[in-house]
């Protein structure tokens, strides 16, 4: 007796919930050619991806913005912690990573594996900066007076993230990470193509210890939901590594959008076409870590 072929359809990661899209829509995401596959071969179906709408985007926006004050005031020791628990469910669902990654990057078996090794291992790097990056970025400030001049550092506060396109792993964890660590919440619109391991990556977040809200994932296209994402005036950062390689994404129109309402931009090397992605594999700094902080300066008078 023959099986009924049952398709898969994954929904949406938003307020710590995994709602259908508003907009009612889905779409089909392919494996990526191997490098052994033939020529004209039919490309093989994996699964129905949720297409996030404006709707969408402005309900993650507010799952975000409610969970950021409570995410930014727990512990630093905290914070890594429940960062490090994300990296413990992710190492448990090992095999089903490097699959999603074999398929949505048409590596290797052996490709996938390093992939996701590096990924976990970022994840955990990550973490181990919750309690230390404001000792390293702050400090006491000579100043002429009998004051403390202290400056420390504080998040920014609700992240937008176009998801890199073509590292759909490696890259997401390396844009992810280092903006929640310090207590920022963030709306991540994924890979269009290649968004399964991003919804795992929501599945882990799910059975973890990670306050709802504080990470969603939008799977969809970054040139339908970018521009609402930068023009929304409760998003105080965005970050347009996704925007290399992404379709219908319209870069003046973004950036403008985001200088309207004073919204702080990292962006990568180039603009438009000449846009390119970062090297996900070099050894990372700070430089995604400090993008989205801010100094806060306090004086206080020396006592006798």
């Amino acid at each position: 007796m023959s099986r009924v072929d049952v398709k898969k359809t994954y929904k949406l990661y938003i307020g710590g919930k995994f709602p259908r899209s508003e907009s009612g829509r889905s779409y089909e995401v392919y494996a990526a050619p191997s490098g052994r596959a033939r020529a004209g071969a039919t490309p093989r179906f994996l699964a129905n991806a949720a297409q996030g709408s404006r709707k969408d985007a402005r309900d993650a926006v507010t799952a975000a913005r409610a969970a950021q004050p409570g995410w930014a005031s727990a512990t630093a020791y905290n914070r890594g912690q429940v960062l490090y628990r994300v990296a413990e469910v992710m190492e448990s669902r090992r095999p089903q990573l490097v699959q999603e990654v074999r398929d949505a990057e048409g590596l290797t078996a052996a490709a996938a594996e390093a992939v996701v090794s590096q990924a976990i291992d970022r994840w955990v790097w990550y973490a181990g900066w919750s309690d230390k990056y404001v000792q390293v970025l702050g400090g006491l400030n000579p100043v002429a007076g009998p004051y403390f001049n202290i400056s420390a550092s504080e998040p920014t506060g609700v992240v937008a993230v176009l998801a890199p396109q073509a590292s759909s792993l490696l890259g997401l964890v390396s844009v992810i990470a280092p903006a929640i660590v310090s207590g920022n919440t963030v709306v991540v619109v994924t890979s269009a193509d290649r968004p399964l391991p991003a919804i795992t990556l929501a599945e882990c977040l799910a059975t973890s210890d990670v306050p709802g809200g504080v990470v969603n994932i939008i799977s969809g296209r970054a040139g339908e939901i970018a521009p609402w994402l930068a023009s929304h005036r409760d998003v105080n950062a965005i970050d347009l590594a996704g925007a290399a390689g992404a379709e219908g994404v319209d870069w003046a129109a973004l950036e403008e959008a985001s200088a309207d309402n004073l919204k702080r931009v990292v962006r990568p090397a180039g603009t438009g076409a000449e846009a390119v992605e970062p090297d996900w594999t070099e050894t990372p700094d700070l430089s995604r870590l400090t993008a989205f902080l801010e100094t806060k300066t306090v004086w206080h008078p020396k006592g006798r």
